[in-house]
């Protein structure tokens, strides 16, 4: 596809740059100025999406190099065209994994050289002052197939911190977008996934115009949207990504349930599928003509003792399962299906009994990574044989499974992976969240 919405990808040298907050604070910034802006998030993200669905009043997507293959890359990019695109970038702008996968290897800098989207890189200047700009220019010259556009100083301590970094830029031919000065109400809060979930959060869009106001008074928006550029993706041709698990989909969506990839439930509804949303917490039961139930991730083991509570919403997932609908849990849903789960604080409480799964999260190991797996049996996520990119974030442990497993799976490597997930007839789950089916 030549000559695709214009856009430009905010990246930073590495996590914790402040990278997402000057993103959502542009987001905002330039849909208050008229613009329809369509944000996507690159790498797999659940929380950073929602965030930018308020700042633009879109939905946003995910643009992932490593497990979705290049048609449903160009598919989402050519679907959500707008005045302009604005992507958040992953860690550091060159930080992906080893081996390629179904595109490249998952970095910011493979989606800015598939897309032609140059960089507008966040530099965390806190402790440096000349060095900054060395940083800068070795990150815009590592590369030939990515632009750099410009520079965006973050948590500069005073106007002469920034007169020790910026000449150093503009010798070097790097162009200052503009400087935001430390400051602490310029954060989000956090918890051990990532940022606070905004769908917890009441007061996000005045947080968000918080960003805005701080963006506009600081950088040089004209200059930041001329920088964008056209995206040069090929044509999106067919693709052959996640078949819908059913005609008509019961989706658990509330707090404990919200990790769940738009582009996946827009697929889904393309092919014909209706999805029928219902919330565990408020003990509802998953719609009783439904042919399929999706049980995503999300923060199950925060409100534990509501969910094991919750009897309208148990039983209703037990007579599903007793006249063989499909069901599906992806990591928090999966430990729903399972037959307890273990607190933070230890405490035990029992689920679904659907799955032989004990979890726990008494003891915190972190699980992270992307995913390669083959179904070992037909199920919802497709017939024996076939292979999902995927990918797992949890703090959770297993401490017994017995059921049959689903997958063979493997890390991005190629190493493989012990957590197999489970099926029992009708139920199955597992620990990655599937993305896109492997199709090279």
């Amino acid at each position: 596809m030549s000559g695709g919405p214009r856009g430009f990808i905010v990246a930073a040298a590495r996590s914790g740059a402040g990278k997402t907050v000057i993103a959502l604070g542009l987001m905002r910034a330039l849909a208050r100025r008229g613009h329809v802006v369509q944000t996507f998030k690159c790498g797999p993200d659940y929380i950073d999406p929602a965030f930018h669905g308020v700042a633009a009043g879109k939905p946003s997507f995910n643009l992932d190099t490593w497990s979705m293959a290049p048609p449903t890359l160009a598919g989402l990019v050519q679907r959500h065209a707008a005045d302009l695109v604005v992507v958040e970038g992953v860690m550091g702008l060159f930080d992906g994994v080893a081996s390629v996968g179904q595109t490249a290897r998952g970095a910011t800098a493979d989606l800015a050289a598939l897309t032609g989207w140059p960089i507008v890189l966040v530099l965390d200047v806190s402790g440096q002052a000349e060095t900054a700009a060395a940083v800068a220019t070795g990150l815009a010259r590592y590369r030939d197939d990515i632009t750099v556009a410009g520079i965006i100083l973050n948590r500069v301590a005073s106007p002469r911190h920034l007169a020790t970094i910026a000449p150093s830029l503009e010798r070097e031919g790097l162009k200052l977008f503009g400087a935001i000065a430390t400051n602490n109400r310029f954060a989000l809060p956090e918890r051990h996934l990532g940022l606070v979930q905004a769908v917890e959060m009441a007061d996000v869009p005045q947080r968000l115009d918080v960003l805005a106001d701080t963006v506009e008074a600081s950088l040089d928006l004209p200059a930041i949207e001329a920088a964008a550029r056209p995206a040069t993706l090929p044509a999106a041709g067919s693709t052959a990504g996640l078949s819908p698990p059913g005609q008509r989909i019961a989706l658990a969506q509330d707090r404990a349930f919200t990790f769940m990839y738009p582009h996946l439930l827009e697929s889904w509804r393309m092919a014909g599928a209706e999805i029928v949303p219902f919330s565990p917490l408020a003990d509802e039961a998953p719609d009783a003509s439904a042919d399929a139930v999706w049980l995503p991730g999300g923060y199950p083991e925060l409100h534990a003792g509501t969910l094991a509570a919750a009897n309208r919403f148990m039983d209703g997932l037990r007579a599903h399962a007793a006249r063989s609908v499909p069901i599906h849990g992806e990591c928090g849903g999966y430990m729903v299906l399972g037959q307890g789960l273990e607190d933070a604080g230890g405490v035990h409480h029992a689920m679904a009994g659907l799955l032989r799964l004990e979890s726990s999260f008494a003891k915190r190991r972190l699980h992270l990574g992307y995913r390669r797996a083959k179904l070992l049996a037909d199920n919802v996520l497709g017939n024996a044989g076939t292979e999902i990119a995927g990918h797992e974030f949890h703090y959770a442990s297993i401490q017994s499974v017995g059921d049959e497993p689903l997958v063979d799976c493997r890390d991005a490597t190629g190493g493989a992976v012990a957590e197999a997930g489970a099926r029992r007839r009708s139920v199955s789950g597992t620990f990655f969240h599937a993305i896109d089916r492997w199709q090279t």
